[in-house]
């Protein structure tokens, strides 16, 4: 019995408590607290030949807007950072198996990064945890609304592609105190960025490539990443907004040669086409930046449409002014037969004879007519002094004088209408001849200049 007892009490002194451990106990043992200025005032290293080497990853999380006219590119990204400081470590033994703490961010120095396309501080805090890791290794993971200026080249807009850069570099220090380096390859981040993608805006994110670089700086060699996002635009809500209205005014001014040239409603209906097309123009020129070296296509394209219509218009003004031209002789004469016939009736009727004897005889509708009424007065007028037995002649003799008066009259109209048009006929068939002519060069100038243009937009 006596063995059996201090077997149990040997058996309950091998056995420990458990040990419990806490992060507060890592800090403890490396001194690690905001008052030690050996964390937060300069380099973690021993040995300041030694460079520290930051490791800069980026991931695109977001396009939020792309602003052509003010050249910026605001994308939402994540930045992932991390680095070796020498003065931390522990074994993970000694505190229960912790490997990492985490950490407010102001305790520890930071790699004083910055982004020179920004143009504007990001207005959302900077994560306010860090996490050391057992061996030293320090990460930092921020995600960023970034406002960066991005040279837009919009040649080829609406169907144009962007690329913009991201370069990070250090403010202060130099290569043989920062080395900047990266370990995700090209296709890498761009696999990590299309998973992780959550809108695109009016854009389509194509690809990211990262690239090393040195640079000097005030005569100080600096490291640089840079990372380069390429993206298309998507052209489809300006094709249908833009581009196809235009080339339906374009179809409506090749209608108008439908239209009549009497009258003022052609004129009037080609003016507004111009002036639509102007409005179209002003609404692009609220789009496109004004510090493009090159005239973009689409601005070629409202100034070739724009071009054609304004030739239509003249064309139209011309044709109009011959018209014109051509009927203002037809009306003077129409207006001095009239006077010739009403003083020609006046004198016949005071008088009683034609206006046309004696004298010199001027070939006017009414020498005919005077004429026939000569003709046919005088047997009227002895038909009246004679007997009463010739009473039914004298009728049949005005009946048949009524009869060829109405005769006579339709041939002058008919020979009058003839004379018009060869006299004043000349300009109307120009006219024609004009319209026909214009009709097949528009179709043609306008047939050419689409396909170039699209030909531009396809391979430029």
């Amino acid at each position: 019995m006596l063995l059996l007892f201090l077997l149990l009490i040997t058996a309950a002194d091998g056995e420990s408590p458990q040990r419990v451990c806490s992060y507060q106990d890592v800090l403890n043992y490396l001194n690690l607290t905001k008052a030690n200025e050996l964390f937060s005032m300069t380099r973690p290293v021993k040995d300041y030949k030694r460079s520290t080497e930051v490791s800069l990853e980026l991931l695109l999380y977001a396009i939020l807007d792309v602003k052509e006219i003010d050249q910026t590119f605001v994308p939402y990204v994540w930045i992932l950072m991390k680095w070796q400081n020498d003065y931390i470590s522990w074994d993970p033994h000694d505190f229960c198996g912790i490997t990492n703490v985490s950490l407010p961010t102001e305790v520890l120095w930071k790699p004083d990064l910055t982004i020179e396309e920004m143009i504007e501080k990001d207005k959302a805090p900077p994560s306010p945890q860090l996490t050391i890791d057992y061996n030293g290794t320090v990460f930092v993971q921020n995600d960023q609304v970034l406002v960066s200026t991005c040279r837009m080249h919009v040649y080829k807009f609406p169907f144009d592609t962007q690329r913009c850069t991201l370069s990070f570099k250090s403010v202060v220090h130099t290569v043989t105190e920062i080395r900047l380096v990266h370990h995700w390859s090209s296709s890498e981040t761009t696999e990590w960025s299309r998973e992780l993608m959550r809108t695109q805006y009016e854009w389509l994110f194509l690809n990211m490539k990262v690239t090393n670089k040195s640079v000097t700086t005030f005569g100080a060699e600096q490291d640089m990443i840079v990372y380069t996002i390429s993206m298309k635009r998507r052209p489809l809500l300006y094709v249908v907004n833009f581009l196809l209205p235009v080339f339906f005014l374009l179809c409506l001014d090749l209608a108008s040669f439908l239209i009549s040239d009497r009258g003022g409603e052609k004129l009037s209906f080609k003016v507004t086409l111009l002036l639509a097309v102007t409005v179209m123009q002003l609404i692009l020129n609220e789009i496109l930046p004004s510090s493009s070296n090159r005239i973009p296509l689409i601005a070629l394209y409202c100034i070739g449409i724009f071009g054609l219509m304004l030739l239509s218009l003249l064309e139209t003004i011309v044709v109009m002014y011959l018209m014109e031209k051509d009927s203002a002789p037809q009306d003077d004469e129409t207006d001095g037969d009239r006077s010739l016939n009403a003083s020609c009736g006046e004198k016949r009727g005071k008088e009683g004879f034609s206006c046309c004897e004696g004298g010199d005889k001027k070939w006017h509708p009414c020498v005919c007519i005077c004429d026939v009424a000569a003709d046919e007065a005088t047997p009227a007028e002895l038909l009246k002094g004679s007997s009463s037995q010739l009473t039914e002649e004298q009728n049949a003799f005005e009946k048949l004088s009524d009869e060829l008066r109405d005769v006579v009259k339709t041939l002058i109209l008919l020979l009058n209408s003839r004379k018009e048009e060869e006299k004043a006929g000349y300009w109307t068939k120009k006219t024609e001849t004009i319209n026909k002519a214009y009709f097949i060069f528009y179709i043609t100038a306008a047939s050419l200049f689409l396909v170039i243009m699209f030909f531009n937009w396809s391979h430029a």
